[in-house]
């Protein structure tokens, strides 16, 4: 009966402080803000099954840890700086045309990754990117090019735009310097003509970044940027 009490108080307490810190989709975030859920979700867990440990404290601790969750996130919303320090900047992955890698290392994100984050957001040509942006939230924004985005109400009678926005399906046949040999496949290509581009190119395996083909042959090849 005391752990089915301790259950319902410790539900009690932590769904009035979830009110009372706002509400946030979990996909939306900070790396601070899951640390304060998955801390304050382990001390009223541990409250609960440890019979030994006064239920007072437990509350205290989880009182505490919470106060601390709240006056951040309040001199957050009116220090900006004490923002970055507790949820970090943007970085911008990919912009003008090609990969940052430094950036890249620097959220430890594989260019692969991103790819698949662009797919997700309905980019699935390289060509059509403009710029990538990993947020706080750990979320990636996109912004295609002009002649990528999707149509206004004020563009139907356009018809050479609406033509320009129409987008292909680009193979990946190179990532991070690692040939997919299924891209390959469903590219129609082989490796010897892989190598041979690369070759009339005069670009090393190992320096490219990515190497895109879409259906109507199309090349984009970017190598490593360091720029910032």
């Amino acid at each position: 009966m005391e752990t089915i009490f301790r259950a319902i108080v410790m539900f009690a307490l932590l769904f009035i402080i979830v009110k009372l810190l706002g509400k946030k989709q979990i996909k939306n975030l900070t790396l601070y803000d899951y640390v304060i859920s998955i801390t304050l979700g382990s001390i009223a867990a541990d409250c609960i099954i440890s019979l030994d440990t006064p239920l007072y404290d437990g509350i205290i601790a989880v009182l505490t840890f919470a106060l601390i969750g709240y006056l951040t996130s309040l001199f957050s919303y009116y220090n900006h700086k004490v923002e970055e320090i507790m949820d970090g900047e943007p970085i911008t992955l990919f912009e003008n045309g090609n990969f940052i890698y430094s950036n890249l290392e620097k959220a430890k994100l594989s260019v692969a990754k991103v790819l698949e984050n662009c797919r997700l957001k309905g980019c699935f040509n390289v060509n059509d990117l403009d710029c990538a942006i990993l947020e706080p939230s750990g979320d990636v924004s996109i912004l295609l090019k002009g002649s990528s985005q999707p149509l206004t109400s004020g563009d139907i009678k356009n018809t050479i735009q609406k033509s320009k926005t129409k987008q292909t399906i680009s193979h990946y046949l190179i990532v991070d310097g690692n040939v997919d040999t299924d891209e390959l496949r469903k590219a129609k290509k082989t490796k010897t003509w892989l190598n041979n581009y690369l070759k009339n190119k005069h670009k090393k395996l190992e320096d490219v970044t990515l190497l895109a083909i879409d259906k109507n042959n199309k090349i984009t090849i970017l190598t490593k940027n360091y720029g910032k």
